[in-house]
């Protein structure tokens, strides 16, 4: 493929791209505070100290979340590789290129799509829903654990023994100012939370996974520049791809 045969087409506009770095950039912190957090007890972290940690992966977190909020709206705003007929595995247009690539794999041909391809669809759309699941259950264990927003304030009261000893109750302690009955209730109330973080957490790098090598195998079979296109915005092609305009 020569220099000379190279049309660049533009592609992946400002939002999208700020998306993914800040996904990027939270979630690997997240995955590696979590991870201490899960064997805390091993590498001998309490107390105080797990309190920050927990602290500072909530915090993280609402960055995660408000990320994720972002390209949601966007997703209505953006340019038609942003929005959701191009993110979504579903419709008429899926349809066609869904045929279109899989007459190409039975033939051995190449086929270039710009945005992402009808596996890359669904690829996206797990992860979408990985990462806003994710964020959800995260947010009620913050706010159960550590009475930290946006539902800190309704938990406090719930395990407080009365409005006053609101004022008392911080993170860690589970005696001053808590009500035990009310305070187990709560518990209880996180348990399913907490499980569904987990197995989230586990599906995420999963999938975060296949991301990674199937973004490897499409550099390698097509050469389009894939993972500078999530920087520049543009992707380069010697042929014309299937949904250029």
């Amino acid at each position: 493929m020569t220099q000379q045969n190279l049309k660049s087409y533009r592609v992946w506009d400002r939002p999208v791209r700020i998306f993914h770095w800040v996904a990027v950039l939270t979630f690997i912190p997240m995955v590696a505070l979590g991870l201490v957090m899960m064997f805390s007890r091993d590498l001998g972290i309490s107390g105080e100290d797990k309190v920050l940690l927990k602290a500072i992966h909530i915090w993280i977190g609402y960055v995660f979340f408000l990320n994720i909020v972002m390209r949601i709206v966007w997703a209505f705003r953006g340019n038609r590789f942003a929005r959701w007929k191009a993110i979504l595995p579903f419709g008429r247009v899926y349809k066609a290129q869904y045929a279109a690539y899989r007459e190409a794999g039975k033939t051995k041909r190449k086929l270039n799509f710009l945005g992402h391809n009808p596996l890359g669809r669904w690829s996206v759309m797990v992860m979408l829903f990985l990462m806003t699941a994710q964020s959800i259950t995260g947010l009620v264990l913050g706010s159960t654990d550590l009475y930290m927003p946006p539902f800190g304030s309704q938990i406090k009261a719930w395990v407080a023994q009365d409005e006053a000893s609101m004022a008392l109750i911080v993170p860690g302690d589970r005696e001053t100012g808590i009500n035990p009955e009310a305070y187990q209730e709560m518990r209880d109330f996180r348990t399913p939370y907490r499980s569904w973080h987990t197995y989230f957490f586990y599906l995420l790098i999963i999938s975060v996974l296949v991301h990674i090598a199937a973004v490897i195998r499409a550099e390698k079979k097509e050469g389009s520049g894939l993972t500078s296109g999530m920087i520049t915005g543009n992707k380069v092609y010697s042929e014309k791809p299937f949904d250029a305009d």
